[in-house]
Protein backbone atom coordinates (compact mmCIF):
# COMPACT_ATOMS: atom_id res chain seq x y z
CA UNK A 1 0.00 0.00 0.00
CA UNK A 2 1.36 3.23 -1.00
CA UNK A 3 2.39 5.57 1.86
CA UNK A 4 0.27 8.55 2.19
CA UNK A 5 1.62 11.58 4.76
CA UNK A 6 -0.06 12.54 7.40
CA UNK A 7 -0.38 16.29 6.48
CA UNK A 8 -0.31 18.39 3.44
CA UNK A 9 3.12 18.48 1.71
CA UNK A 10 4.28 21.18 -0.91
CA UNK A 11 7.71 21.91 -2.54
CA UNK A 12 9.60 24.18 -3.12
CA UNK A 13 12.64 23.64 -5.87
CA UNK A 14 16.00 25.95 -6.37
CA UNK A 15 16.77 26.88 -9.82
CA UNK A 16 18.14 30.64 -9.33
CA UNK A 17 21.92 29.79 -9.92
CA UNK A 18 23.75 31.05 -12.99
CA UNK A 19 25.90 27.84 -13.22
CA UNK A 20 28.54 29.46 -14.05
CA UNK A 21 30.91 26.30 -14.66
CA UNK A 22 28.96 25.62 -17.29
CA UNK A 23 30.63 27.87 -19.97
CA UNK A 24 27.34 28.57 -21.35
CA UNK A 25 24.51 31.55 -21.58
CA UNK A 26 21.77 29.01 -20.81
CA UNK A 27 20.77 28.14 -17.40
CA UNK A 28 21.75 25.74 -15.80
CA UNK A 29 18.90 23.88 -14.82
CA UNK A 30 17.64 24.39 -18.63
CA UNK A 31 20.88 21.92 -20.03
CA UNK A 32 19.18 18.84 -21.43
CA UNK A 33 19.73 15.13 -20.73
CA UNK A 34 17.79 13.13 -23.73
CA UNK A 35 16.32 16.57 -24.61
CA UNK A 36 15.02 17.14 -21.48
CA UNK A 37 15.68 19.82 -19.17
CA UNK A 38 17.73 19.03 -15.73
CA UNK A 39 14.56 20.72 -14.22
CA UNK A 40 12.43 19.31 -15.54
CA UNK A 41 13.52 15.97 -14.03
CA UNK A 42 13.30 17.35 -10.62
CA UNK A 43 9.92 18.61 -11.22
CA UNK A 44 8.68 15.31 -12.10
CA UNK A 45 10.01 13.25 -9.39
CA UNK A 46 8.12 15.72 -7.04
CA UNK A 47 4.93 15.24 -9.25
CA UNK A 48 5.38 11.69 -9.43
CA UNK A 49 4.96 11.55 -5.58
CA UNK A 50 1.44 12.19 -6.38
CA UNK A 51 0.59 13.91 -3.03
CA UNK A 52 2.53 17.23 -3.03
CA UNK A 53 -0.80 20.07 -3.63
CA UNK A 54 1.71 23.13 -4.73
CA UNK A 55 5.06 23.45 -5.46
CA UNK A 56 7.06 26.72 -5.79
CA UNK A 57 10.39 27.15 -8.05
CA UNK A 58 12.69 30.16 -6.98
CA UNK A 59 13.87 31.67 -10.81
CA UNK A 60 16.29 34.55 -10.96
CA UNK A 61 19.36 34.08 -13.73
CA UNK A 62 17.68 34.45 -17.16
CA UNK A 63 14.83 33.80 -14.95
CA UNK A 64 11.78 34.47 -18.33
CA UNK A 65 13.62 31.43 -20.13
CA UNK A 66 12.94 29.07 -17.06
CA UNK A 67 9.43 30.22 -16.18
CA UNK A 68 8.83 30.10 -19.84
CA UNK A 69 9.69 25.96 -19.72
CA UNK A 70 8.26 25.47 -16.19
CA UNK A 71 4.91 27.09 -17.46
CA UNK A 72 4.36 25.32 -20.64
CA UNK A 73 5.41 22.04 -19.02
CA UNK A 74 3.79 22.04 -15.45
CA UNK A 75 0.69 24.16 -14.83
CA UNK A 76 0.43 23.58 -11.35
CA UNK A 77 3.63 24.80 -10.47
CA UNK A 78 4.64 28.49 -9.57
CA UNK A 79 7.53 30.85 -10.23
CA UNK A 80 8.98 33.13 -7.33
CA UNK A 81 12.05 35.90 -8.71
CA UNK A 82 14.86 35.52 -6.17
CA UNK A 83 17.16 38.90 -7.25
CA UNK A 84 19.58 39.18 -6.82
CA UNK A 85 20.58 35.89 -5.81
CA UNK A 86 21.67 35.60 -2.39
CA UNK A 87 21.83 31.76 -1.10
CA UNK A 88 19.93 29.29 -0.60
CA UNK A 89 18.72 30.64 2.71
CA UNK A 90 17.42 33.57 0.63
CA UNK A 91 16.10 31.79 -2.47
CA UNK A 92 14.11 29.77 0.44
CA UNK A 93 12.61 32.97 1.89
CA UNK A 94 11.03 34.32 -1.16
CA UNK A 95 8.40 31.86 -0.97
CA UNK A 96 7.73 32.25 2.76
CA UNK A 97 4.85 34.40 2.25
CA UNK A 98 3.13 32.30 -0.31
CA UNK A 99 3.18 29.64 3.01
CA UNK A 100 1.77 31.73 5.13
CA UNK A 101 -0.37 29.67 8.11
CA UNK A 102 0.32 26.41 6.27
CA UNK A 103 0.35 23.60 8.77
CA UNK A 104 2.18 20.66 6.73
CA UNK A 105 5.56 19.41 5.17
CA UNK A 106 7.40 21.31 3.07
CA UNK A 107 10.47 19.76 1.21
CA UNK A 108 13.33 21.76 -0.85
CA UNK A 109 15.23 20.35 -3.33
CA UNK A 110 17.71 21.48 -5.93
CA UNK A 111 17.08 22.08 -9.95
CA UNK A 112 20.36 20.96 -10.94
CA UNK A 113 20.14 17.24 -9.53
CA UNK A 114 18.24 15.04 -12.72
CA UNK A 115 18.98 11.70 -10.88
CA UNK A 116 16.69 12.07 -7.95
CA UNK A 117 13.71 9.92 -7.45
CA UNK A 118 10.32 9.89 -6.56
CA UNK A 119 10.85 6.38 -4.82
CA UNK A 120 13.57 8.05 -2.40
CA UNK A 121 11.94 11.17 -1.87
CA UNK A 122 8.60 9.61 -0.69
CA UNK A 123 11.10 7.50 1.33
CA UNK A 124 12.42 10.65 2.99
CA UNK A 125 8.77 12.37 3.85
CA UNK A 126 7.86 9.05 5.14
CA UNK A 127 10.80 8.95 7.71
CA UNK A 128 10.64 12.55 8.46
CA UNK A 129 6.87 11.48 9.95
CA UNK A 130 7.43 8.47 11.18
CA UNK A 131 9.88 10.12 13.24
CA UNK A 132 7.37 13.25 14.26
CA UNK A 133 10.78 15.11 12.68
CA UNK A 134 10.64 18.75 12.52
CA UNK A 135 13.37 18.76 10.30
CA UNK A 136 14.88 16.48 7.97
CA UNK A 137 17.94 16.57 6.01
CA UNK A 138 18.73 14.13 3.55
CA UNK A 139 22.41 13.04 3.78
CA UNK A 140 25.43 10.64 2.43
CA UNK A 141 28.27 9.10 3.06
CA UNK A 142 31.12 10.04 0.57
CA UNK A 143 34.79 8.54 0.77
CA UNK A 144 35.76 12.08 -0.68
CA UNK A 145 33.43 14.30 0.70
CA UNK A 146 35.72 17.59 -0.88
CA UNK A 147 33.07 20.52 -1.60
CA UNK A 148 30.16 19.03 0.25
CA UNK A 149 28.69 20.54 2.97
CA UNK A 150 29.98 18.79 6.42
CA UNK A 151 27.00 16.97 8.72
CA UNK A 152 28.02 17.81 11.97
CA UNK A 153 27.23 15.80 15.39
CA UNK A 154 28.10 15.71 18.80
CA UNK A 155 29.83 12.83 20.87
CA UNK A 156 26.35 11.51 21.70
CA UNK A 157 25.83 11.29 17.46
CA UNK A 158 23.05 14.06 17.88
CA UNK A 159 22.40 16.21 14.67
CA UNK A 160 24.41 19.58 15.22
CA UNK A 161 25.00 21.55 12.15
CA UNK A 162 25.94 21.30 8.85
CA UNK A 163 29.29 23.16 8.33
CA UNK A 164 30.25 24.26 4.25
CA UNK A 165 33.60 22.91 3.18
CA UNK A 166 34.68 26.76 2.37
CA UNK A 167 33.59 27.68 6.49
CA UNK A 168 35.09 24.01 7.95
CA UNK A 169 37.98 23.97 10.08
CA UNK A 170 40.33 20.95 9.52
CA UNK A 171 38.63 18.39 11.56
CA UNK A 172 35.06 18.97 10.52
CA UNK A 173 36.71 18.48 6.81
CA UNK A 174 37.41 15.04 7.98
CA UNK A 175 33.30 14.30 7.90
CA UNK A 176 32.65 11.93 5.70
CA UNK A 177 28.92 12.36 5.91
CA UNK A 178 27.77 14.90 3.89
CA UNK A 179 24.97 17.52 3.16
CA UNK A 180 22.37 15.74 0.09
CA UNK A 181 20.77 19.42 -0.19
CA UNK A 182 17.37 18.02 0.34
CA UNK A 183 14.91 18.62 3.17
CA UNK A 184 11.86 18.36 4.87
CA UNK A 185 10.26 20.99 6.94
CA UNK A 186 7.17 20.68 9.50
CA UNK A 187 6.42 23.86 8.11
CA UNK A 188 4.81 25.40 11.34
CA UNK A 189 7.79 24.73 13.50
CA UNK A 190 10.36 26.25 10.85
CA UNK A 191 8.91 28.99 9.51
CA UNK A 192 10.55 31.67 12.07
CA UNK A 193 13.92 30.23 11.10
CA UNK A 194 13.52 32.50 8.03
CA UNK A 195 13.54 35.37 10.45
CA UNK A 196 16.84 34.88 11.94
CA UNK A 197 19.61 33.80 8.88
CA UNK A 198 22.13 36.55 8.74
CA UNK A 199 25.34 36.51 6.01
CA UNK A 200 27.81 35.74 8.58
CA UNK A 201 30.11 33.46 6.41
CA UNK A 202 32.90 33.71 3.95
CA UNK A 203 30.43 34.24 0.95
CA UNK A 204 28.04 36.76 2.04
CA UNK A 205 25.13 34.59 1.71
CA UNK A 206 22.37 33.61 3.39
CA UNK A 207 22.35 29.61 4.04
CA UNK A 208 19.69 27.49 4.04
CA UNK A 209 21.96 25.30 6.47
CA UNK A 210 21.81 27.93 9.02
CA UNK A 211 18.32 27.03 9.61
CA UNK A 212 19.64 23.34 11.12
CA UNK A 213 21.43 25.21 13.51
CA UNK A 214 18.47 26.89 14.34
CA UNK A 215 16.57 23.98 15.15
CA UNK A 216 18.90 23.00 17.23
CA UNK A 217 19.39 25.55 19.53
CA UNK A 218 15.57 25.19 19.85
CA UNK A 219 15.60 22.06 20.67
CA UNK A 220 13.39 20.90 17.82
CA UNK A 221 13.48 17.63 16.65
CA UNK A 222 16.24 17.17 13.61
CA UNK A 223 17.19 14.12 11.81
CA UNK A 224 18.82 13.17 8.97
CA UNK A 225 17.88 10.75 6.38
CA UNK A 226 21.18 8.52 4.96
CA UNK A 227 20.64 7.85 0.84
CA UNK A 228 21.05 4.50 -0.22
CA UNK A 229 22.17 5.74 -3.70
CA UNK A 230 24.40 8.37 -3.51
CA UNK A 231 24.15 8.82 -7.67
CA UNK A 232 20.74 10.32 -7.44
CA UNK A 233 22.00 13.53 -5.47
CA UNK A 234 24.73 14.36 -8.05
CA UNK A 235 24.59 17.80 -8.97
CA UNK A 236 25.21 19.29 -12.43
CA UNK A 237 27.48 22.19 -12.48
CA UNK A 238 29.88 20.92 -15.87
CA UNK A 239 29.57 19.87 -18.91
CA UNK A 240 31.66 17.00 -17.66
CA UNK A 241 28.58 16.63 -15.14
CA UNK A 242 26.30 16.81 -17.93
CA UNK A 243 27.54 13.79 -19.75
CA UNK A 244 28.27 11.25 -16.65
CA UNK A 245 24.79 12.18 -15.37
CA UNK A 246 23.40 11.04 -18.89
CA UNK A 247 25.50 8.32 -18.17
CA UNK A 248 24.22 7.38 -15.15
CA UNK A 249 20.62 7.59 -15.88
CA UNK A 250 20.91 5.69 -19.18
CA UNK A 251 22.58 2.78 -17.44
CA UNK A 252 19.90 2.37 -14.56
CA UNK A 253 17.12 2.77 -17.31
CA UNK A 254 18.63 0.13 -19.97
CA UNK A 255 18.73 -2.16 -16.51
CA UNK A 256 15.34 -1.26 -16.37
CA UNK A 257 14.31 -2.42 -19.74
CA UNK A 258 16.38 -5.49 -20.15
CA UNK A 259 15.12 -6.87 -16.43
CA UNK A 260 10.94 -6.62 -18.19
CA UNK A 261 12.20 -8.34 -21.24
CA UNK A 262 13.94 -6.47 -23.96
CA UNK A 263 16.95 -7.07 -25.50
CA UNK A 264 19.63 -4.52 -25.74
CA UNK A 265 22.83 -5.90 -27.86
CA UNK A 266 25.17 -3.25 -26.66
CA UNK A 267 24.63 -1.36 -23.82
CA UNK A 268 27.68 0.95 -24.55
CA UNK A 269 26.02 2.59 -27.64
CA UNK A 270 22.75 2.41 -26.70
CA UNK A 271 21.10 5.78 -25.12
CA UNK A 272 17.07 5.73 -24.40
CA UNK A 273 15.30 7.91 -22.65
CA UNK A 274 13.60 6.70 -19.33
CA UNK A 275 10.36 8.34 -20.40
CA UNK A 276 10.11 5.61 -23.41
CA UNK A 277 8.76 2.45 -22.84
CA UNK A 278 9.52 -0.56 -24.38
CA UNK A 279 7.71 -3.83 -24.15
CA UNK A 280 9.52 -7.60 -24.00
CA UNK A 281 10.93 -9.19 -26.58
CA UNK A 282 12.15 -5.92 -28.58
CA UNK A 283 15.76 -6.15 -29.84
CA UNK A 284 17.90 -3.00 -30.03
CA UNK A 285 20.51 -2.98 -31.69
CA UNK A 286 24.10 -1.25 -31.76
CA UNK A 287 24.19 2.99 -31.63
CA UNK A 288 20.05 3.48 -31.21
CA UNK A 289 19.32 6.40 -29.45
CA UNK A 290 15.90 7.37 -28.30
CA UNK A 291 14.75 10.71 -26.74
CA UNK A 292 11.74 11.76 -25.38
CA UNK A 293 8.10 10.42 -24.33
CA UNK A 294 7.61 7.06 -26.53
CA UNK A 295 5.97 3.55 -26.87
CA UNK A 296 7.66 0.72 -28.73
CA UNK A 297 5.88 -2.44 -28.66
CA UNK A 298 6.67 -5.89 -28.51
CA UNK A 299 8.82 -7.91 -30.97
CA UNK A 300 10.07 -5.02 -32.37
CA UNK A 301 13.46 -4.33 -33.95
CA UNK A 302 15.23 -1.28 -33.77
CA UNK A 303 18.62 -0.56 -35.41
CA UNK A 304 21.60 -0.34 -35.57
CA UNK A 305 22.13 3.54 -36.33
CA UNK A 306 18.54 4.36 -35.59
CA UNK A 307 17.07 7.46 -34.12
CA UNK A 308 13.84 7.69 -32.27
CA UNK A 309 12.63 11.24 -30.94
CA UNK A 310 9.73 12.43 -28.82
CA UNK A 311 6.11 11.51 -29.41
CA UNK A 312 6.50 8.33 -31.49
CA UNK A 313 4.05 5.17 -31.10
CA UNK A 314 5.22 1.96 -32.27
CA UNK A 315 2.88 -0.73 -32.57
CA UNK A 316 4.07 -4.62 -32.28
CA UNK A 317 6.47 -6.44 -34.75
CA UNK A 318 7.76 -3.31 -36.21
CA UNK A 319 11.22 -3.14 -38.10
CA UNK A 320 12.63 0.38 -37.22
CA UNK A 321 16.40 -0.26 -39.42
CA UNK A 322 19.42 1.60 -39.76
CA UNK A 323 20.00 5.37 -40.11
CA UNK A 324 16.30 5.53 -40.15
CA UNK A 325 15.26 8.85 -37.93
CA UNK A 326 11.11 8.66 -36.53
CA UNK A 327 9.42 11.90 -34.92
CA UNK A 328 6.19 12.45 -33.37
CA UNK A 329 4.90 9.46 -35.49
CA UNK A 330 2.26 6.85 -35.28
CA UNK A 331 3.42 3.30 -36.64
CA UNK A 332 1.28 0.72 -36.65
CA UNK A 333 2.06 -3.36 -36.27
CA UNK A 334 3.78 -5.69 -38.91
CA UNK A 335 5.21 -2.22 -40.62
CA UNK A 336 8.94 -2.13 -41.67
CA UNK A 337 10.79 1.15 -42.26
CA UNK A 338 14.63 -0.71 -42.69
CA UNK A 339 16.57 1.94 -43.99
CA UNK A 340 18.02 5.28 -44.90
CA UNK A 341 14.72 7.60 -44.45
CA UNK A 342 13.18 10.14 -42.50
CA UNK A 343 9.37 9.65 -41.22
CA UNK A 344 8.41 12.75 -39.07
CA UNK A 345 4.75 13.64 -37.84
CA UNK A 346 3.63 10.33 -39.89
CA UNK A 347 0.76 8.08 -39.44
CA UNK A 348 2.03 4.59 -40.74
CA UNK A 349 -0.95 1.61 -40.95
CA UNK A 350 -0.18 -1.99 -40.51
CA UNK A 351 2.00 -3.87 -43.05
CA UNK A 352 3.15 -0.33 -44.60
CA UNK A 353 6.56 -1.08 -46.47
CA UNK A 354 8.78 2.12 -46.83
CA UNK A 355 11.30 1.70 -49.17
CA UNK A 356 15.06 2.81 -48.88
CA UNK A 357 15.74 6.40 -49.01
CA UNK A 358 12.12 7.42 -48.45
CA UNK A 359 11.45 10.65 -46.59
CA UNK A 360 7.87 12.11 -45.48
CA UNK A 361 9.20 16.03 -46.16
CA UNK A 362 7.02 17.81 -43.31
CA UNK A 363 8.36 20.92 -42.81
CA UNK A 364 7.59 24.08 -44.89
CA UNK A 365 10.17 26.53 -43.33
CA UNK A 366 8.89 29.67 -44.90
CA UNK A 367 5.79 29.05 -42.75
CA UNK A 368 7.00 26.91 -39.99
CA UNK A 369 4.45 24.99 -40.69
CA UNK A 370 4.55 21.18 -39.97
CA UNK A 371 2.06 18.79 -41.77
CA UNK A 372 1.17 15.39 -41.52
CA UNK A 373 1.89 12.12 -43.83
CA UNK A 374 -0.79 9.18 -44.17
CA UNK A 375 0.33 5.89 -45.22
CA UNK A 376 -2.58 3.25 -44.70
CA UNK A 377 -2.75 -0.30 -44.09
CA UNK A 378 -0.50 -2.08 -46.60
CA UNK A 379 1.03 0.86 -48.79
CA UNK A 380 4.78 0.86 -49.74
CA UNK A 381 7.25 3.27 -51.21
CA UNK A 382 9.95 2.89 -53.52
CA UNK A 383 13.11 3.76 -52.67
CA UNK A 384 13.97 7.79 -52.65
CA UNK A 385 10.82 8.34 -52.63
CA UNK A 386 9.41 11.93 -51.16
CA UNK A 387 6.15 12.25 -49.63
CA UNK A 388 4.90 15.87 -49.33
CA UNK A 389 2.95 16.43 -46.73
CA UNK A 390 -0.19 17.01 -46.25
CA UNK A 391 -0.28 13.72 -48.17
CA UNK A 392 -1.95 10.69 -48.16
CA UNK A 393 -1.16 7.09 -49.39
CA UNK A 394 -4.44 5.30 -49.02
CA UNK A 395 -4.52 1.60 -48.64
CA UNK A 396 -2.52 -1.03 -50.94
CA UNK A 397 -1.40 1.72 -52.38
CA UNK A 398 2.32 1.61 -54.55
CA UNK A 399 4.86 4.58 -54.63
CA UNK A 400 7.44 3.97 -57.42
CA UNK A 401 11.09 4.67 -56.76
CA UNK A 402 11.92 8.15 -57.09
CA UNK A 403 9.13 9.96 -56.81
CA UNK A 404 7.76 13.04 -55.42
CA UNK A 405 4.10 12.85 -54.27
CA UNK A 406 2.47 15.93 -53.85
CA UNK A 407 -1.03 14.56 -53.94
CA UNK A 408 -2.88 11.81 -51.91
CA UNK A 409 -2.52 8.17 -53.93
CA UNK A 410 -5.63 6.73 -54.53
CA UNK A 411 -6.08 2.84 -53.09
CA UNK A 412 -4.84 -0.18 -54.63
CA UNK A 413 -2.95 2.27 -57.51
CA UNK A 414 0.88 2.55 -58.64
CA UNK A 415 1.84 6.86 -58.22
CA UNK A 416 5.16 7.30 -60.35
CA UNK A 417 6.68 10.48 -61.09
CA UNK A 418 10.12 9.88 -62.40
CA UNK A 419 10.87 10.83 -66.06
CA UNK A 420 10.89 8.40 -68.73
CA UNK A 421 14.18 6.42 -69.07
CA UNK A 422 16.54 8.54 -72.13
CA UNK A 423 19.86 6.22 -73.37
CA UNK A 424 22.57 7.87 -75.66
CA UNK A 425 24.04 4.94 -76.91
CA UNK A 426 27.77 4.89 -76.82
CA UNK A 427 28.27 8.06 -74.89
CA UNK A 428 30.54 6.83 -72.74
CA UNK A 429 32.52 5.31 -75.19
CA UNK A 430 32.36 8.94 -77.43
CA UNK A 431 33.74 10.47 -74.14
CA UNK A 432 36.89 7.93 -74.28
CA UNK A 433 37.56 8.18 -77.19
CA UNK A 434 37.55 12.15 -77.52
CA UNK A 435 39.77 12.03 -73.86
CA UNK A 436 42.56 9.43 -75.54
CA UNK A 437 42.29 11.41 -79.47
CA UNK A 438 43.30 14.86 -76.93
CA UNK A 439 45.97 13.08 -74.98
CA UNK A 440 47.95 12.26 -78.96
Amino acid sequence: MKYMPNKKVKSIILAAGKGTRMKSEKPKVLHRIFNKPLLGYTAQAVQDLGYVDETFVIVGHEAEQVEKYITSEYKDIKCILQMPQLGTGDAVSRAVPYLSGFDGYVIVLCGDTPLITSRTLNNFIEFHDNNSADLTVMSAIFENPKNYGRIIRDKNKKFMAIVEEKDAMPEQKAVKEINAGIYCMTWNKIAEAFKSLTNNNAQGEYYLTDIVKWAVEKNLNVQSFILDNNDEIFGINSKLHLAQATKILNKNNLEKLMENGVQIVDTNSTFISPETTIEADTIILPNVYITGKNTIGKNCKIGPFAHIRDGCIIGNNVRIGNFVEIKKSVIKDNTNTAHLSYIGDSELGSHVNIGAGTITANYNPITKKKSKTIIKDGANTGSNSVLVAPVTINEMASVGAGSVITKDVEAYSLAVTRSPLKQITNWVKNKLEQIQGGNK
